[in-house]
C-alpha cells in the first residue's frame, strides 16, 4: 500500500466502516466522488461558510447591515450544503424534515429569512442579532437530535427536564 501522507483515507478505506455518513448516494455515484473528495467538499464548504460568516460579522461591526445579512446568510447556507457531502443531499433533506427535527429545521431556515427582513425591510441591527442567536440555537437543537440523549442532557443541565 503506497502512502499519500497521514491523511490518506482511500488507503484506510478498508478499516473505516461505512456509516450513515458515507452511505452511497446517487448524486455521488453519478459524480464519482470518493470518500476523500466528499470529506474535502465538506471541509471546503464549511471553511468557506465560516469565512463568509466572519466577513459578515466584520461588516456588521463596521456598520453595513445589508452586507452583513447577505454574507452571514450565504455563510450559513454554504456550511449547510457542506454537510450534504457527508450523507448526500437528498438524504440530508429527508433527515432535516423528520418529525424529531422538523421544528428546529423550520426555525433555522425561517431565521435566515428573518435576518434579511430585519436588515432590508426593518433596517434594525438589534433584530438581526436576535435572529442570528435564534438561528444558532435552532441549529444547535437540530444538531443535538443526531446524538442519542443529547437533547435530554441539555434540558437536564438547564433544569427543564
Amino acid at each position: 500500500m503506497s502512502s499519500k501522507g497521514w491523511f490518506n483515507l482511500e488507503a484506510a478505506a478498508g478499516t473505516i466502516p461505512e456509516t450513515q455518513f458515507f452511505e452511497g448516494d446517487s448524486a455521488f455515484k453519478v459524480l464519482g466522488l470518493t470518500r476523500t473528495q466528499r470529506l474535502y467538499g465538506f471541509a471546503g464548504c464549511y471553511a468557506i461558510g465560516l469565512i463568509l460568516s466572519f466577513l459578515g460579522t466584520v461588516m456588521f461591526i463596521v456598520g453595513g447591515l445589508g452586507p452583513f445579512s447577505i454574507l452571514y446568510a450565504l455563510g450559513t447556507i454554504v456550511s449547510l450544503i457542506g454537510t450534504g457531502f457527508l450523507i448526500g443531499f437528498a438524504k440530508q433533506i429527508k433527515l432535516m424534515f423528520k418529525p424529531v427535527r422538523v421544528v428546529a429545521t423550520i426555525v433555522f431556515l425561517s431565521m435566515i429569512v428573518m435576518i434579511f427582513v430585519a436588515a432590508f425591510v426593518l433596517h434594525n441591527g438589534t433584530l438581526c442579532i436576535i435572529f442570528v442567536v435564534l438561528e444558532y440555537l435552532a441549529f444547535l437543537w437540530y444538531t443535538l437530535s443526531y446524538i442519542p440523549y443529547a437533547r435530554s442532557a441539555v434540558l437536564k443541565v438547564f433544569g427543564m427536564a
